[in-house]
């Protein structure tokens, strides 16, 4: 479960690489997943992106299937 904490634009999830509850960056981010050009627009996803701001490490879930 993620919790907020006192920084600006971030919260403390578990990181699998870290194995340990370290401070990410949270984005969300809008995916094409079609590759054909004319169904392109109608196929945009939002996918929740989670960046662990120790190792780097990014994690991205599509937010529908959430």
């Amino acid at each position: 479960m993620a919790t907020t904490d006192n920084s600006f634009n971030g919260m403390t999830e578990r990181c699998d690489e870290c194995e340990l509850n370290t401070l990410h960056e949270i984005t969300v981010q809008i995916r094409t997943e079609s590759l054909e050009h004319e169904n392109a627009q109608f196929s945009r996803e939002p996918y929740r992106v989670a960046e662990c701001q120790r190792c780097g490490h990014r994690t991205s879930q599509r937010m529908n299937n959430a």
